[in-house]
């Protein structure tokens, strides 16, 4: 027995000459949130809307808990949460009547329709607008709305075209939080083009780019990917963080070097190369020859910024 939810199988999609999305293919299993990467123009939302039935596939098909997208879709869309780009809504209706008005075609009964609106009401908090029409909400507030239309049914696979595009810093967190909250009784596909989001929810992340698939693994995994030197962690004693740090920015090849933290008598600061060269031999012999007490120095990889430039801009062919 699998723990798939969501099999992706050869998805193409072309528009006349150009070849919007081309072979992709990937798993998606109970308890993952993947992060789906790429620039614009690069095919994400066209897969969503080949997964989620909005478009037919050229080729390919994807398969939801054992149902066909193509030959299957109903079954398909009953267990798919879909919040697509933009978050189109139907503007003359209230917060509340469109959430009545989605339930009632997921097929919920009279009780459990009330019941569960008033839960995703809580949960996305949309107490403050909820007798509002959604043409008059802002852009952040018609996105909850969205997202709670599509978490309604309490699907097994979360479709999430940029889930906090127009969100303040606070309501991301908020939607982040919750996401991380469902994830354990889902499979969640989420869309974006902001890299923090892959470190705050998600699991497993994709790179697409011009409709291929580059590269696929943990936010670990990608990170260690990257052709940039490391940045090194290094843990000392309080008393000789000082003298170390103003030797630190002495060495050749290393750049930034901050104390960022002080706990229980120990400082950590990080160093930066300032170039292309690996510093952990130099800074490891400075603190051999200044006979330093080091706790620890651990490398830290390059960030997903410049592993997805690297990635994209390689595939393009710059």
């Amino acid at each position: 027995m699998t723990d798939d939810v969501l099999e992706v199988r050869g998805l193409t999609k072309r528009f006349g000459p150009l070849t919007a999305v081309d072979n992709v293919s990937f798993n998606v299993r109970k308890g993952e949130v993947l992060g789906f990467l790429g620039p614009n123009g690069a095919g994400k939302s066209t897969t969503m809307k080949m997964i989620t039935g909005f478009l037919s596939p050229s080729a390919g098909t994807a398969v939801v808990k054992g149902f066909d997208v193509a030959s299957d879709p109903i079954a398909v869309k009953s267990r798919i949460g879909y919040l697509p780009e933009g978050a189109p809504l139907y503007g003359d209706m209230t917060a509340r009547a469109l959430l009545n008005f989605v339930a009632e075609i997921r097929g919920l009964s009279k009780p459990e329709r009330k019941r569960r609106i008033e839960e995703v009401i809580e949960q996305v908090h949309l107490e403050e607008v909820i007798f509002r029409p959604v043409e008059t909400l802002s852009k952040g507030f018609k996105r909850r709305v969205g997202l709670a239309q599509a978490i309604l049914h309490d699907p097994e696979l979360l479709i999430l075209d940029e889930p906090t595009d127009g969100l303040d810093p606070n309501q991301k967190h908020e939607v982040r939080t919750l996401l991380q909250k469902m994830a354990p009784t889902k499979a969640i596909v989420i869309s974006t083009h902001i890299l923090e989001e892959v470190d705050a929810v998600c699991t497993r992340a994709l790179i697409i780019a011009h409709g291929k698939l580059l590269a696929d693994g943990t936010p670990e995994e990608l990170r260690a990917r990257s052709s940039a030197p490391s940045s090194l962690s290094i843990r000392v004693p309080v008393g000789g963080a000082e003298q170390i740090r103003t030797k630190l920015r002495a060495l050749a090849g290393v750049g930034f070097v901050e104390i960022t933290g002080k706990v229980a008598g120990i400082a950590h600061v990080t160093a930066a190369p300032d170039g292309n060269d690996d510093i952990l031999a130099v800074v490891s012999d400075l603190m051999k020859r200044e006979n330093v007490s080091v706790d620890q120095i651990v490398a830290i990889p390059g960030s997903l910024d410049d592993v997805f430039r690297e990635i994209t801009q390689r595939q393009a062919g710059h």
